[in-house]
């Protein structure tokens, strides 16, 4: 575009003071195509939507099976994304029988559409997606495959769960790790068993290494599954992590799994949104479980990255609301 305004001006400094036409026609010409360079630098951004933990079984899984769409209110901007991912929090499938844990959560094949429909891939890399047992698991990452729904954050084989989801998107290659740090760990991926990629340093820094230079990852985000429930600052665990992850090369940190949202920093000039809480889950009462954050992140062509959060005000149901829209000089630390 720049250059076509170049050569435009150049005709016109050429343009012979006897042709006053071919200098008005020039001039409009001029004028039409200016205001369409910002925009045409700003469709060249890579907007992207991450959103925290998606619960499609008890009420959520009633209203799906239903017919009802509990991601409607956020359609518009899941939708419009370049990039929109959420941390699949249940098992889709109808093998095995649920483990003995406190809770366990088994969501509806009618899940499937809404899945495809709203998200670029989903992270399997959490403390319920082994809810019933490996079987399950593996037929899940089967079924997922079937509606052509990408996923990341485990896999049939050690191997395939930490490797990491890749999207080009608008000539930039974005790339995700998932990780699961919370318990049980027998849900972990083997050499030669199906799970999740468990939250191990080693594991984390070789991932992130492969993804920029195996994979060719232009911007990386790595999605953990971590902290303790109902914490609303992380842990020095989760922010010796973080750290760990940007000193390896990782772009931006966005967690999730504690149920509420939990503060933010920036760390060598990167993000560290230590969780973004509930998305899509029921079972909640009070106002920090029932507000989590759909964070919208924008990658400008030159590299600049902005953001904003959109508060999910979640109902009785399980079902979120847009609420307040927050940006970075409502709370932010930074680290050298």
């Amino acid at each position: 575009m720049t250059r076509l305004i170049w050569r435009l001006i150049g005709v016109l400094s050429r343009v012979r003071i006897g042709h006053p036409s071919r200098v008005i026609a020039c001039m409009i010409l001029l004028a039409t195509v200016l205001p369409l360079e910002p925009a045409i630098a700003a469709d060249a951004s890579i907007r992207m939507v991450f959103v925290g933990d998606v619960m499609l079984a008890d009420t959520p899984g009633k209203l799906v099976r239903a017919g009802k769409d509990p991601f409607r209110h956020f359609a518009d901007l899941l939708k419009n994304a370049d990039l929109s991912i959420g941390n699949l929090e249940c098992v889709i499938s109808a093998k095995g029988t649920a483990i003995d844990k406190p809770y366990t959560f088994r969501a509806p094949k009618q899940a499937l559409p809404l899945l495809k429909k709203y998200f670029s891939a989903v992270s399997v890399a959490n403390n319920h997606t082994g809810d019933f047992g490996k079987a399950a698991f593996a037929d899940m990452l089967d079924t997922l495959e079937r509606h052509a729904i990408p996923y990341f954050g485990g896999g049939r084989t050690l191997r395939d769960a930490h490797r990491p989801f890749v999207k080009e998107i608008k000539g930039r290659r974005i790339g995700i790790l998932g990780y699961n740090g919370f318990f049980p760990r027998s849900f972990e991926a083997l050499d030669d068993s199906p799970g999740n990629a468990w939250l191990d340093e080693d594991f984390v820094v070789h991932g992130i290494r492969q993804a920029k230079e195996a994979y060719g990852v232009d911007f990386l985000i790595v999605y953990p599954h971590w902290g303790w429930e109902y914490q609303k600052l992380a842990s020095p665990r989760q922010r010796q992590m973080a750290r760990l992850m940007i000193d390896s090369g990782a772009d931006a940190v966005i967690g999730g799994h504690p149920h509420v949202t939990q503060d933010i920093e920036i760390y060598r000039g990167k993000p560290v949104f230590y969780s973004l809480g509930n998305f899509v889950f029921d079972g909640f009462s009070d106002h920090d479980t029932r507000t989590g954050w759909a964070l919208q992140m924008t990658l400008a062509p030159d590299g600049a990255l902005d953001w904003r959060l959109r508060e999910a005000r979640i109902d009785r149901r399980g079902v979120p609301a847009p609420g307040r829209e927050l940006g970075p000089n409502d709370f932010l630390s930074t680290k050298p």
